[in-house]
Formats: C-alpha cells, sequence, structure tokens
C-alpha cells in the first residue's frame, strides 16, 4: 500500500471518529486499510504493463484421422463403451454416429453396438439417467421417474402446450407440409396465434410456399419437435389405432399427469344427478368425436393425394411395349 494512499484513508478515519461515526457500519479502520489495499492490487504491477506475456500453452496439432481410425480399431468394447459414454455426457444436442465416428475413427458397426449397450445399462426403473434416440441421434435424460426432483432442483416448471397448441401441432405434424388455411380449415378457428407461438417455440418452421393463389406459407415440424417429444423421427409418431387402444399403461400415466379428484360417493351421486352436467359431459364428448372424425379424414385425404401424387410421378409405358390383353393392330391395306 502506498505511503500517499495509507494517510488518506488514516486521515478519512479520523475525520469520521471526530464527527462522531465510524468509517462505515461495522467496520474498522483496519478493515477499511484492507479493502483499499485490495483496490490498489486490482491495478497491477505497473512494472509489467510494458511487458507482453508469454505463451504458456501448447499447441498441439490434431491427429489426422487415417491414424485415429487405426488406433481405434485395437479398442476394446469396453473402452469404446466410456468412449461412446463420455460423448454423450459432453454433447448438448442428440448424438448422431456419424459424429462419434468423426470424433473417434470408430466404425459405425462398433458404434451401434456401444448404443444398444448403453440403452440397456441407462433405462427407465434402473436408471436415473435413461438414453433416447432423438432426432436422428442418442441422448442422456433424466428419467421419468425422478422428473418432479430434477425440475424442483433447477427451479423449472413443466413445459405444457395448451389445447390449442397442440391440437395445431399435431395437423400440422400429420400433414405437413400445410399451410395455415388448410389447419383453420381443421380446426374451425382462426389459428395465427397459436402458428406464431409454436413459431417462436421454434416447434414449426416455414418450409416455403404453396403454388396457389396468394402463395400461402407451408408449415412443417423441426429438430427441436422431436426432441421435445423424445421422437426418433416422424415415422415414431403414434396412429390413430394406437391412439384408440391406449394400453392401461399409458392410462395410468395420464391419470398421473392429470390426477381427478376423488370425491365422495354422495358428491358424486349428486353431481351426476345435475341435468347441467351431464349436457355440458355430453357436449364435450360430441366435441371430441367431432375433432376426432375430422382428423380421420384428414389422414384419410392425406393418403389419397400422396396415391394420386404417386400415380401421376409413375412413368408411362414405352409405345413399343406391347400390352397382351390389347387387341391386334389391323394389317396394312396393299396398294
Amino acid at each position: 500500500m502506498s505511503e500517499e494512499l495509507k494517510n488518506s484513508v488514516e486521515e478519512l478515519a479520523e475525520a469520521m471518529a471526530q464527527v462522531g461515526e465510524p468509517a462505515a457500519p461495522g467496520v474498522s479502520p483496519e478493515e477499511l486499510a484492507a479493502l483499499a489495499r485490495a483496490e490498489e492490487a486490482k491495478g497491477g504491477d505497473p512494472e509489467l504493463e510494458e511487458i507482453d506475456p508469454a505463451d504458456i500453452e501448447v499447441q498441439e496439432k490434431e491427429e489426422p484421422f487415417e491414424k485415429l481410425a487405426a488406433k481405434a480399431k485395437r479398442y476394446s468394447p469396453e473402452k469404446v463403451r466410456t468412449i461412446v459414454e463420455a460423448l454423450l455426457f459432453l454433447a448438448e444436442k442428440p448424438l448422431a454416429p456419424e459424429e462419434v465416428r468423426s470424433a473417434t475413427g470408430l466404425d459405425l458397426e462398433r458404434i451401434a453396438k456401444a448404443f444398444d449397450a448403453l440403452t440397456g445399462q441407462f433405462r427407465e426403473g434402473v436408471s436415473g439417467i435413461v438414453l433416447h434416440e432423438v432426432a436422428g441421434g442418442w441422448q442422456l435424460r433424466t428419467s421419468p421417474d425422478v422428473g418432479e426432483h430434477a425440475r424442483r432442483f433447477l427451479k423449472v416448471k413443466p413445459q405444457r402446450l395448451t389445447r390449442a397448441a397442440l391440437e395445431t401441432l399435431a395437423i400440422i405434424a400429420y400433414r405437413q407440409p400445410v399451410t395455415r388455411p388448410e389447419i383453420e380449415d381443421i380446426r374451425g378457428v382462426d389459428c395465427g396465434a397459436v402458428v406464431k407461438a409454436l413459431l417462436e417455440r421454434r416447434l414449426i418452421k416455414i418450409l416455403g410456399k404453396k403454388e396457389e393463389p396468394g402463395r400461402p406459407m407451408l408449415y412443417g415440424t423441426t429438430r427441436e419437435f422431436l426432441e421435445f417429444f423424445a421422437l426418433k423421427d416422424l415415422a415414431s409418431l403414434p396412429t390413430l389405432r394406437e391412439f384408440h387402444e391406449l394400453s392401461e399403461e399409458h392410462r395410468d400415466i395420464v391419470e398421473k399427469e392429470a390426477p381427478p379428484e376423488k370425491p365422495s360417493v354422495e358428491n358424486l351421486v349428486s353431481e351426476l344427478s345435475d341435468p347441467n352436467l351431464r349436457a355440458a359431459l355430453e357436449a364435450k364428448q360430441a366435441e371430441a368425436d367431432l375433432a376426432l372424425d375430422e382428423l380421420e379424414k384428414a389422414i384419410e385425404k392425406v393418403d389419397e393425394t400422396r396415391a394420386t401424387a404417386e400415380a401421376a410421378l409413375k412413368p408411362p409405358k414405352a409405345e413399343t411395349e406391347l400390352d397382351p390383353a390389347a387387341p391386334p393392330a389391323p394389317a396394312p391395306e396393299k396398294p
């Protein structure tokens, strides 16, 4: 501490003491002097200010991929599994097998076996971390069994979508590419605000413009959509038959996510006897049936469109090809 700064601190402490107040609430002159020394030390050593720092890190060249691949051939299956496990831990996004190969030089077949082994190790009911195949890659995720504790530790709320968002997202997922008027035609309501919210959440994206009057935007799902719903690809989406044939296990999951109230028998009888409640339940059931019918019709329409497109794209038969079912061509007339 310089002599000038030390004198300034002592003068300030004496001046504060003369007026009957301490230099700071609960701070002694010695502590104030220590703080002053710390502030002075932040300025650095003036003798080093004009000196350029030395390079103290060794820059290593990246090993050629051919040499890396040759070394990887000697790895045991356990070594391969530990390498893939470490890369899964480091990856912020789903890890594709090609990314593992570029980083390790391992063969894709050995990488696939390592993923299979890790899937058995990190599975629900056994480990608090589970390995899922998501969006064309593999990702470590917390087990649903410990989801409540993980959210409480991270101080985050569970991400839930409204009914309108789920309906709009389902239509886009099953009919993509699809325009906003087509979505609104199925739902029967304006979907502009919901589509904008889904775009901001990056669950959908703009794929282009449709070749029709007005050139409306075409929407489709994103990679984030697959990650959000833990889907491998769009082919992993459930079919309508799977919706109708929910197993007992899935029903238990639904009831656990939204536990119903447990009223007494007397209250239950009185509520069921209420005509207004019964009418509301019937209306909700009719609305749900109508929405399901519309979704089935939409999917049938997509299948018909796909069949028409495949028929239109099928190459025509060559003119020289003879049709055995066709009648023989007439012989040319003699002159």
